[in-house]
């Protein structure tokens, strides 16, 4: 299960790093606690929005930002939940065709056809 509130904090913290700042400084400057900002950026904890608003003031990025490299990271988490979730691709059998000789049909002569199709697909029935 994909959840938001981690892939918000991994976001939140690259953030951070990129600007070589630490959690305390951080912290600080959004008027948030540590341990609070810490949990946040494990996605431990939701962050109201509220919160999050100051934390971008503190980071000095858009909000809009944030969500849209949210929504990317959230993007490739799906596809690769899903193409985990999805079963191999099954290479499809082909059926052991038979030759079945026809020389008439009904009575009528029909020269010599030979049908190539599954046993189970043609019923023959010898005259």
């Amino acid at each position: 299960m994909i959840l938001l509130r981690r892939l918000l904090g991994d976001v939140l913290r690259r953030q951070r790093q990129r600007q070589g700042r630490t959690l305390r400084e951080v912290s600080s400057s959004a008027r948030v606690s540590l341990g609070y900002l810490s949990e946040v950026e494990r996605g431990q904890k939701e962050a109201s929005s509220e919160l999050l608003s100051a934390i971008c003031d503190a980071l000095d990025v858009r909000m809009s930002e944030l969500m849209r490299e949210v929504s990317d990271e959230l993007s490739l988490a799906e596809l690769a939940e899903s193409a985990a979730a999805s079963d191999p691709v099954s290479v499809p059998v082909r059926p052991m065709l038979n030759s079945v000789s026809v020389t008439s049909v009904a009575g009528v002569p029909t020269g010599r056809v030979t049908i190539k199709a599954p046993a189970e697909a043609v019923d023959v029935v010898a005259s």
